[in-house]
């Protein structure tokens, strides 16, 4: 500490007491005297030849003994000034220091700065999909959300106005993963321990309403695209081939189009490289009799090449042309593997079970996709009815006494 401090101090106690100007104290002659008080040691007054006389205080600091002025006495009462007094020695004897506020905030960075940090150390462990995809939320929504503001000075009611302005402009699935992002941002700011723990400005953000996919393909739906789909494969054979094996395992587009053949384990997909990290596909006998059929290429590792690019496949002109003529416009790439999903629930398997099958690290994740169509709930509804119908008794039917009988009886 130095006089600095204590002078700041001294502002701090004066701006307390609502005195708001002290006068100039800075007086070049030396004909001074001063004199101490008895009721507080460390307060006292210092006149001058012109005859000004002004308040002052001393405390002891850091080993050295600091003296500052309060205020002139023409605007500074005595008991004013004392009050001010007693407050800055209490202050100073218990250590406080407001340049250490204003050092700590020194170290807490811009927004932007810690922004172009976290991105330096914690996008090198994303893959090159979620890099790409990231780096457009942040180029889009999170690199001017709050520019000039210092990471601290980001309040809730800051990230809301930012959340509603991202839900006007982008729509509400950006600004929900935008929200997400910036979420982790804070929380590693938490972690690295540039701002306290549950700081975090995103905590009070209610996320937009996502829309809910409940389209799936029934089972004539199916049919009808699997003849839609024969019209071209002798055009187009291999993209037709990536397209039924994305059918017949739900795996996901990326997961097909860039499998290699170092991957292709005997009747099972070794993936390296999923969404959820390396997992296991098993392939059924038509998945499989469909992988067998693919010309391998010497020093190509790729499973579905164009023959005309030479590049990997790409299977969304073919389901383009392909939904068009099978009538379903409406239902999207992702939606096969919703409906391999849902067909494997209407067939009773498990959830757990859907979830290793289709990659999944969490049941709860699962149960988005596993939709039911009416005809196996109602199926279900009547085994369970009957079931309960035959525990009862034949002539304890609940076909009998109620109020769809003419003659039931509501009440005896």
């Amino acid at each position: 500490m130095n006089a600095l401090t204590l002078q700041t101090i001294v502002a701090e106690e004066l701006g307390t007491a609502r005195i708001g100007v002290v006068g100039k104290t800075s007086d070049r002659s030396r004909l001074r005297q001063t004199s101490w008080s008895k009721r507080l040691p460390g307060f006292g007054a210092r006149h001058y030849a012109s005859g000004r006389k002004v308040f002052i205080v001393q405390a002891a600091m850091q080993g050295r003994t600091r003296t500052v002025t309060i205020g002139n006495a023409k605007i500074l009462s005595e008991a004013q000034a004392i009050d001010v007094a007693r407050r800055v020695l209490l202050r100073a004897q218990v250590g406080q220091n407001p340049a250490e506020k204003r050092k700590a905030r020194r170290k807490v960075p811009l927004y932007t700065d810690f922004l172009d940090t976290y991105w330096h150390k914690v996008s090198p462990s994303w893959k090159p999909s979620t890099q790409h995809t990231h780096g457009l939320y942040r180029q889009n929504y999170l690199q001017s959300a709050f520019a000039g503001m210092f990471l601290d000075e980001i309040e809730d009611s800051h990230v809301q106005e930012w959340f509603n302005r991202a839900s006007e402009t982008g729509g509400p699935g950006a600004a929900n993963r935008s929200c997400e992002i910036l979420r982790a941002i804070m929380n590693k700011a938490e972690e690295w321990g540039i701002k306290p723990e549950g700081s975090n400005p995103c905590a009070s953000i209610r996320m937009n309403k996502r829309r809910k996919c409940e389209r799936f393909l029934s089972d004539q739906e199916f049919e009808r695209l699997g003849k839609a789909l024969d019209k071209h494969r002798k055009s187009r054979p291999v993209h037709c081939a990536a397209l039924y094996l994305l059918m017949l395992t739900g795996c996901r587009k990326s997961e097909i189009t860039g499998l290699a053949w170092s991957e292709v384990k005997g009747r099972r997909l070794l993936l390296t490289d999923s969404k959820t990290g390396p997992r296991t596909v098993w392939l059924g006998d038509a998945a499989w009799t469909i992988v067998q059929c693919l010309p391998r290429q010497k020093g190509k590792p790729e499973v579905f090449r164009n023959p005309k690019t030479g590049r990997p496949v790409g299977i969304t002109c073919l389901w383009r042309d392909v939904r068009e003529d099978a009538g379903l416009q409406d239902v999207r790439l992702h939606d096969l593997r919703h409906s391999f999903a849902s067909h494997a629930a209407a067939r009773s398997e498990t959830l757990p079970m859907i979830g290793k099958l289709l990659g999944h690290r969490h049941v709860t994740t699962t149960a988005r996709y596993a939709h039911l169509d009416d005809g196996p709930v109602i199926e279900a509804g009547q085994r369970i009815g009957d079931l309960i119908e035959e525990m009862m008794g034949g002539t304890c039917s609940l076909k009998h006494n109620t109020m769809c009988d003419s003659t039931a009886v509501p009440y005896d």
